[in-house]
């Protein structure tokens, strides 16, 4: 009798446990939303539609944009920071939530590198630095010569207070000695008609704008403010080359809640690296002004790491705070 017991419990052994392996749905059995941060229409959005079109593709389950804009991209990113870490929610982070948001914003409610796990960066948005066609400074490097030379100084406008284009002017001010005001603007529309009406010296304009100004002949491009060289313009310089360490992007990735589950990030950042890495994706994301630049969950978290050791400083001396 006590043999046939056990032969009955091992029976049910080898029948009952892979029944219980397999009974658990695999991921993503139901729609997944991805929240971007800003307002649909604009370069950020595409790219977020973009991801989740291929995505819903690879995985044969819904990748939903649900659009939450504000505060420079942190109300949104705060929404999952509180989400259920189950995988079903993700937020397009950007550089401004993760990088500078801490010691921007006095009371932000979550904690960059504690409430999140960082699954994967996409790629990063150069800006470019322009003048009017008209302006004296021919180069970046006259630019600098003049900007140190004048006694009030050059000006420079930017989308906004803490934006990623005032951001790397505070930084290139202390890396260079420039004399440098910054006009900050709500949007690069306002600022465009200000620059080509001779009210401000220069600004920081996205690629896909900025090309269009400079290709019509109305704005010259002194330099980008990535650290390398776009190729859709290889004679202009990047900032760095002229002024050592002055590099300033806007990046982009996946993220979500801390405590996700290790395989279901894994399988995100394995079909993220995947999709940013195919020649179709890639023209895609150039056509829209973003340098494809795709780094797994632990480099990810290590860029992140670097991006706020670099740009604190840079805030605390400029004393800058958004309320």
């Amino acid at each position: 009798m006590r043999r046939i017991i056990i032969a009955v419990v091992f029976t049910f052994g080898t029948v009952v446990v892979p029944a219980l392996c397999f009974s658990q749905s695999a991921y993503p059995s139901r729609p997944v939303k991805l929240v971007v941060p800003f307002a649909p229409g604009g370069a950020t959005d595409l790219v977020g539609r973009l991801i989740a079109q291929k995505l819903t593709d690879a995985m044969k389950q819904q990748f939903l944009v649900e659009n939450r804009g504000g505060g420079g991209s942190t109300v949104g990113t705060e929404v999952v920071a509180k989400a259920e870490p189950d995988g079903y929610t993700l937020v397009m982070s950007t550089g401004i939530a993760m990088s500078t948001a801490p010691a921007l914003y006095p009371d932000l409610r979550f904690r960059p590198l504690v409430d999140f796990v960082h699954v994967a960066r996409i790629g990063i948005f150069p800006n470019g630095f322009v003048v009017r066609a008209d302006h004296p400074a021919k180069s970046f490097s006259e630019f600098i010569a003049l900007a140190k030379a004048s006694t009030n100084g050059l000006t420079y406008a930017s989308a906004g207070q803490g934006s990623s284009g005032h951001l790397t002017g505070e930084l290139l001010k202390s890396l260079s000695g420039a004399r440098l005001g910054h006009v900050p603007y709500k949007g690069t529309g306002p600022a465009t008609a200000d620059l080509l009406g001779g009210h401000i010296d220069a600004m920081f304009d996205g690629m896909p704008t900025a090309t269009q100004q400079v290709r019509a002949g109305r704005m010259r491009l002194l330099a980008v403010t990535g650290g390398n060289r776009l190729a859709t313009f290889p004679e202009v310089p990047t900032m760095n080359e002229v002024v050592p360490g002055a590099i300033g992007t806007q990046w982009f990735g996946i993220s979500a809640p801390a405590r996700t589950p290790a395989p279901v990030v894994k399988q995100l950042a394995d079909e993220i690296l995947r999709i940013v890495g195919s020649t179709e994706v890639q023209a895609r994301l150039e056509d829209v002004g973003m340098t494809p630049d795709p780094l797994a969950s632990a480099e990810f978290v290590t860029y992140i790491q670097s991006e706020i050791r670099k740009w604190e400083p840079v805030i605390r001396a400029a004393k800058l705070k958004v309320e």
